[in-house]
C-alpha cells in the first residue's frame, strides 16, 4: 500500500475525476456517503451531532456529512467558518445544498464573531475544519476553536486529518493547535504523519476508507513511501528443497553476549535457529560457554579465549551471514574488535545494539562500513549514530539519508518499523504490537535476520521478510497470550506459526 504526500492527494483526486470521470463534487459526494457509513456504524441516531467545517474542501466533506445525517435522523447543528468570504466551489456548493436541507436542526454560517455551542458528554463532534492541505500552524481564532474542541468531552470524528496536523511534517507545529480525534477516518490511503507515536494522541482509532480513487492512478504514481503487504511478503519465501541438507542451508555467526548478557546471546541465537538456516555459531566469551550450551544445544559456541568480553576478530570465510551486538558491552577492547571484525567481514552483515552504541560514540567509523550493511536501531539508538532528533518526521529523514550515504539498510524500530533502502525508497511494517515492546525483542529480530541471509535471502528481502515475520511472530503470540505478558522469548515460540501462516 503507498503512501503518498498531501501534494500527490491532491494530484490523486484531479487525475480521478479527469479519468473516471467523475466531477469534484460528485467525488466528494462518494467520499461523503463513505465517511456517513462508517460514522452510523458507530454512532446511533439518538447521538447530537454537532459539526464544524471550515472553507475548504475538507469542509465541504464535512457539510455533506452534515445533511446526510440529519436526513438519516440525526440531531445535526453545523457551523461553517467563512471568515474571509473565500469558500472552495464545492465547499459552496455543499452549503447551499445544507440550506435546502429541511431535516438539519439548525446550519450556521460563522463570518465574524462565534459564539461556541455547548458540548456535553454524549455528543458527538465531527471535525471537518482543515484537511491534508494544511502547510502550518492553525493560530488565532482556529487555533482557540481547537483548544475549545479539545477540552470538551464529547467525541471527535476527524475527516481525513485531524485539524491542525500536517500529513508530512510537524517539526514546527503547535501540538496544543491541533485536534485530539476519538477517531480519524481517513480517505483511501493513510497519511505519513500517522505513522509516528507522537502523532497517535491526536489520530485515536484510525480507519481508512476507500473512496474508490483512481486506482490506475494510483499505480502510477511512484512514492518514496509504501507499507509491506502480506501478498508481497508471500511472493519472497524461498523453496526449501527436499533433498537439502543442513550444508545447503546456510552457515550463521552470531557475535553475541559479553559475561552477564549471555541471555541477549540466546535469544538472538534461538531466533536464528528458527529462521531456517542450516547452522548456528555462536562468538561468546568463555564465561557464557556452559549457558549457551545449556540453552541452545542446537547452536555451535565457539571457544574463545577471552574471560567477559568480546575482544579480538575472527575470520568469517565459513559463515554465509553475520550477527553482531546483542550483548556485546561497549568496552574499549570490544569497540576496536567491532570495527575490525566489520571491516575484515565479508559477508552480509547485521549490526544491532552495543554494535551501534559502539558506532554512535565513535561516528567517524560509519564510513568504514561496507555496502549492504543492515543497522537496526531504535529511536535512542539511532540519535546517538546520527545526532539529537526533534521528532519522528526528522529522524526518519536522517535515516534515509544515512541508508543511502552508507548503501546500506537502516531498520529503524517501531510500531510501524521503517526500512530504509539504499535508493532511498521507504518500507513500513504492518505487523507487530504494544506487547513487543520488551527488552530482548531487538535480539530476536536480529537472530532472525542473520538466519534469512545465511539462508540465502537478499538483503532487501530479508530485512522485509525478517521484520514482517518478527512482528507477525509477536501478533500471534499477544493473541493467544495478551499483550502486557508478553515476552522475547514468546516472540521466538511463535515464529514457526509465523512462517507457516504465509507458507498457507
Amino acid at each position: 500500500m503507498k503512501i503518498f504526500t498531501s501534494a500527490q492527494i491532491h494530484e490523486l483526486d484531479k487525475y480521478t475525476i479527469e479519468n473516471e470521470p467523475i466531477s469534484s463534487l460528485d467525488l466528494m459526494e462518494r467520499a461523503a456517503k463513505t465517511l456517513v457509513q462508517a460514522v452510523t456504524k458507530l454512532y446511533p441516531p439518538s447521538t447530537p451531532v454537532v459539526v464544524f467545517a471550515g472553507p475548504g474542501n475538507n469542509g465541504g466533506d464535512a457539510l455533506a456529512m452534515a445533511r446526510m445525517l440529519a436526513e438519516k435522523d440525526y440531531q445535526v447543528i453545523a457551523y461553517l467558518f467563512n471568515i474571509s468570504s473565500n469558500l472552495s466551489p464545492d465547499c459552496a456548493a455543499n452549503k447551499t445544498r445544507l440550506h435546502d436541507c429541511k431535516n438539519v436542526k439548525e446550519f450556521i454560517e460563522v463570518v465574524d464573531e462565534f459564539e461556541p455551542p455547548r458540548l456535553e458528554q454524549g455528543m458527538l463532534i465531527i471535525d471537518g475544519l482543515f484537511g491534508s492541505g494544511l502547510n502550518k500552524p492553525l493560530a488565532g481564532g482556529f487555533a482557540s476553536l481547537v483548544k475549545y474542541i479539545n477540552s470538551s468531552p464529547a467525541q471527535i470524528v476527524s475527516i481525513d486529518v485531524p485539524s491542525g496536523l500536517m500529513t508530512e511534517d510537524n517539526s514546527y507545529n503547535v501540538r496544543a493547535n491541533i485536534i485530539r480525534a476519538t477517531m480519524t477516518l481517513t480517505l483511501q490511503l493513510p497519511k505519513l504523519a500517522f505513522l509516528f507515536a507522537e502523532n497517535q494522541t491526536f489520530i485515536g482509532k484510525l480507519r481508512v476508507l476507500d473512496i474508490r480513487l483512481s486506482q490506475e492512478g494510483i499505480n502510477k504514481t511512484d512514492t518514496a513511501y509504501a507499507f509491506v503487504e502480506e501478498d508481497q511478503v508471500r511472493k519472497l519465501l524461498l523453496e526449501r528443497p527436499a533433498h537439502a541438507h543442513k550444508g545447503q542451508m546456510g552457515n550463521a555467526l552470531l557475535i553475541a553476549g559479553s559475561y552477564g548478557m549471555a541471555g541477549a546471546a540466546i535469544l538472538a541465537t534461538r531466533a536464528c535457529l528458527r529462521s531456517g538456516v542450516g547452522k548456528v555459531t555462536v562468538n561468546t566469551p568463555k564465561r557464557n560457554i556452559p549457558i549457551l550450551q545449556a540453552a541452545v544445544p542446537e547452536a555451535v559456541v565457539q571457544l574463545t579465549n577471552e574471560e567477559t568480553i568480546f575482544a579480538e576478530a575472527m575470520d568469517t570465510e565459513d559463515f554465509d551471514a553475520m550477527g553482531i551486538g546483542p550483548g556485546i558491552g561497549q568496552s574499549e577492547q570490544t569497540a576496536v574488535a567491532l570495527v575490525a571484525q566489520i571491516r575484515r567481514t565479508q559477508c552480509p552483515c547485521v549490526a544491532d545494539a552495543d554494535a551501534l552504541n559502539i558506532l554512535g560514540n565513535r561516528r567517524a567509523w560509519l564510513q568504514q562500513l561496507p555496502q549492504g550493511i543492515i543497522l537496526t536501531p531504535h529511536p535512542k539508538e539511532f540519535d546517538r549514530l546520527e545526532g539529537h532528533c526533534a521528532d519522528s518526521y526528522e529522524r526518519l529523514t536522517k535515516a534515509r539519508n544515512l541508508a543511502q550515504r552508507l548503501k546500506g539498510f537502516i531498520i529503524l524500530k517501531g510500531h510501524h518499523t521503517a526500512i530504509c533502502l539504499p535508493d532511498g525508497n521507504v518500507l513500513f511494517n504492518a505487523t507487530g504490537n504494544a506487547g513487543m515492546a520488551t527488552a530482548g525483542s531487538g535480539d530476536v529480530l536480529t537472530g532472525i535476520i542473520t538466519g534469512l541471509l545465511a539462508r540465502g535471502y537478499k538483503q532487501q528481502d530479508a530485512c522485509i521478510l525478517g521484520v514482517y515475520l518478527h512482528g507477525l511472530a509477536g501478533d500471534l503470540a499477544a493473541n493467544d497470550l495478551g499483550e502486557e505478558s508478553l515476552m522475547a522469548s514468546d516472540i521466538i515460540q511463535y515464529i514457526p506459526r509465523a512462517f507457516k501462516r504465509l507458507q498457507e
